[in-house]
């Protein structure tokens, strides 16, 4: 599926488990190297899932690491040159995500593991998103570290992995007994790692077909409601590019809607989610990833984060579309 060898996968019970690994074991692996007085350092960016960036900031707290995060540009995406320029002679990681979640936004990592390579510094990137929907083969990309989620492809919840590239040498997490031939300590979910690799099965055969038809009900779904209101009041947040953006993914901001008012009348009808959270005070929180991308606050507060799957048909577009427009229509966002 991600084009591996069987030796380099090894299981884990989620995303944030194989996450904070890479970038544990990559710390305590550099540690080693330097002198007394240094710290290993890290390179992320600002708009990495919360198992990344919360983990770094409580190793920083810690004095365990220092770390530095590249800014994205209004398209959600990293430029590599910025990677790396954030290098420092004590780098033990860069870890950047192969998608993002919010927008869809795909990385150039092959071209970050490039600059990369010159000062000999290791590669992880979150592959979780993007698993099951676009292409991710580790042999292309270059990574040291991927990150993969079985619920995100099909497997059940609780089983997750981490490939760790033949020859890299990587601290345990967890310590105990001698799973996963001693790198990974703790019972295994067998019938979840089972899971696991009937749902890869089903991704490698089907990937071309699923992809192409994510893409169709997201446009569709995506023009719908781009025709609904004026250029001035929707736009869609992410890449232009179709090979920059995932295919199911759909963050479109609507302004002068309140997206979370407009969720919570409709959750009985559309599952999606939105783009800032309101809290009792009436206040809101517009989500790091849309403040990264500087999406001004009055769109912030009307992104909706919408997603196809392999099972979205015409008909549902169509309901989803409507129930938005709608809704919309009802908090007084003028529809055409």
């Amino acid at each position: 599926m991600i084009g591996a060898q069987a030796h380099e996968i090894h299981f884990t019970a989620s995303g944030t488990e194989s996450d904070h690994w890479a970038i544990w074991g990559s710390r305590a692996a550099k540690r080693r190297a330097l002198e007394a007085h240094q710290t290993p350092h890290v390179v992320s960016s600002t708009i990495e899932h919360p198992a990344v960036l919360q983990y770094l900031n409580a190793l920083q707290q810690e004095n365990l690491i220092t770390t530095s995060l590249v800014a994205v540009d209004a398209d959600g995406l990293i430029d590599p040159g910025d990677v790396q320029s954030a290098l420092l002679d004590t780098t033990c990681l860069v870890s950047i995500m192969h998608s993002n979640n919010e927008v869809g936004s795909v990385q150039p990592i092959a071209d970050i593991v490039r600059v990369t390579r010159q000062q000999n510094v290791l590669v992880h990137s979150d592959a979780a998103q993007s698993i099951g929907k676009v292409k991710v083969d580790v042999k292309e990309l270059g990574v040291d570290m991927l990150t993969i989620v079985g619920h995100k492809f099909g497997a059940p919840k609780g089983v997750a992995a981490l490939y760790v590239r033949d020859g890299v040498q990587l601290d345990n997490f967890f310590h105990g007994g001698g799973q996963e031939e001693g790198s990974r300590a703790g019972t295994e979910n067998v019938l979840g790692i089972v899971g696991l690799g009937a749902a890869a099965e089903i991704v490698t055969q089907e990937q071309a077909a699923t992809e192409s038809h994510m893409a169709a009900m997201r446009d569709d779904l995506q023009e719908r409601l781009l025709c609904s209101f004026s250029q001035d009041t929707a736009r869609v947040n992410g890449p232009k590019q179709a090979a920059r953006r995932l295919p199911n993914t759909l963050s479109i901001s609507i302004k002068g809607l309140r997206a979370s008012d407009l969720l919570m009348s409709l959750a009985d009808e559309l599952a999606a989610s939105a783009g800032a959270a309101c809290h009792s005070s009436r206040e809101a929180t517009v989500s790091s990833v849309l403040q990264a991308m500087q999406v001004p606050t009055e769109y912030a507060l009307g992104t909706l984060r919408l997603s196809t799957g392999r099972h979205t048909i015409k008909q549902d577009v169509i309901k989803a579309a409507e129930l938005i427009i709608a809704g919309a229509k009802k908090q007084g966002v003028q529809v055409t």
